[in-house]
């Protein structure tokens, strides 16, 4: 799907009063959802399913004060918006844990955004100091995701 339909979807998304939108052209699906202001949400356990093109605009607010609060050390950001995955599959350990020593270029996570599964490597040697993120949780582009000092 192009890139501009997704962005006049998003548009009509937040235009109108609908909490959720979801579109299939042919084997590709787009899902958008919004959380109304002041909402939460609360998910059980990750949903294999299409990645949402928007993520809820509270979880952005939520984010910017939690930067103030980063340990020391080099901040990995995410790359794209999509789902975060800390493991390759259901049940699989995680790729990393907080205090596991890491080298530059090592699988850090997946993101997975259009179907497609990204992964996100360390761009630092280092020791994994936080991990900012659960399992399942959207992601923002540029939010931050890992500290590694």
């Amino acid at each position: 799907m192009d890139l501009r339909k997704i962005k006049k979807l998003i548009d009509l998304l937040e235009e109108s009063n609908l909490a959720e939108l979801e579109i299939k052209e042919g084997e590709e699906v787009v899902r958008l959802s919004r959380v109304p202001k002041g909402g939460v949400t609360l998910a059980a356990a990750p949903v294999v399913a299409p990645a949402p093109v928007a993520a809820p605009v509270a979880a952005a607010v939520e984010a910017a004060p939690a930067a103030n609060a980063l340990p020391a050390g080099h901040v990995v950001k995410a790359p794209m918006v999509g789902t975060y995955y800390a493991s390759a599959s259901p049940g699989a350990p995680a790729f990393v844990k907080v205090g596991q020593q890491v080298k530059a270029g090592e699988t850090l996570g997946i993101i997975e955004a259009m179907k497609m599964f990204n992964q996100i490597e360390a761009d630092v040697a280092g020791t994994v100091q936080a991990i900012l993120i659960d399992n399942g949780q959207p992601v923002e582009f540029d939010q931050p995701m890992f500290v590694i000092a």
